[in-house]
């Protein structure tokens, strides 16, 4: 319980000198005044970012598990004396 009532203190102290520069710019982010073309590029620009990762990633897991049965196989044939 008081750890998580530290947690909670200090979380709000670092935010608290946050709070005003945030709310200096009118609301503006960091890029400055957004639209609907920068919202939408940056959405598509999400969207094939993750759809590259998956297939990236799951590229990758195939070949780490076609050497890792290659290796179990090797190990099977070297005890088995084949």
């Amino acid at each position: 319980m008081r750890a998580r009532i530290a947690v909670t203190t200090t979380a709000l102290l670092l935010a608290l000198p946050a709070s005003p520069a945030l709310a200096a710019k009118n609301g503006e982010g960091l890029v400055g005044e957004t639209n609907d073309k920068v919202i939408t590029f940056f959405s598509l620009g999400l969207i094939l970012f993750f759809t590259l990762f998956v297939i990236l990633a799951s590229a990758l897991q195939g070949r780490l598990e076609k050497r890792k049965e290659q290796r179990k196989a090797q190990l099977a044939r070297q005890r088995v004396g084949w």
